[in-house]
């Protein structure tokens, strides 16, 4: 880091400024603007339906449009999959084609993603190809008794060896000093 000077106009402020000689202020606001800026540039504007009134008819016909022929596509490559569809690692892929290219086209036509038609879209393929998925959980049973006993037994058993070590290396310490 660069060490800090004062340096000061003819009865003007001091201004801190940097081992090169620019002003440590105007350095910090450069930073605070690109922060602000990539700030800026990530946020997404949420799509309402009435936000859709202004966008334009014509782009959310082609959007729809659009919409339609990845849920085609994204059909069509679940159809093909004889397997269970509830399998994420099988059909990972096809879904997340499919959100990518609802993503795309809602930013080539400046939409905002989510948005009204992207969610019909993905309610509609959960109601279609997940109905019949559920969350359900292996249900554990316990163990073996002698597993058992030995996993409480063990560290029973360590404790009062543990104590007697320690209590063994603080007297050769104590000895030593």
């Amino acid at each position: 880091m660069a060490s800090l000077r004062v340096h000061s106009a003819a009865g003007g402020p001091r201004i801190g400024a940097t081992r090169t000689g620019r002003p440590t202020a105007l350095r910090l606001l450069l930073l605070l603007g690109a922060v602000l800026k990539a700030q800026e540039s990530l946020a997404q504007l949420l799509t309402t339906p009435d936000s859709m009134k202004f966008k334009g008819q014509k782009a959310v016909e082609n959007y729809t449009k659009n919409v339609q022929l990845c849920w085609l596509d994204y059909k069509d490559y679940m159809d093909s999959i004889k397997k269970d569809w509830c399998d994420w690692d099988i059909i990972s892929r096809p879904y997340s084609s499919l959100q990518y290219c609802l993503e795309k086209n809602a930013d080539e036509f400046q939409l905002g993603f989510p948005n009204p038609w992207a969610e019909r879209i993905i309610i509609e393929t959960h109601q279609l190809h997940f109905a019949n998925c559920s969350l359900e959980q292996p249900t554990f049973s316990d163990p073996p008794e002698d597993v058992l006993l030995a996993l409480i037994i063990a560290p029973i058993c360590l404790i009062p060896f543990l104590v007697t070590l320690v209590v063994w290396r603080s007297k050769d310490s104590e000895a030593q000093t």
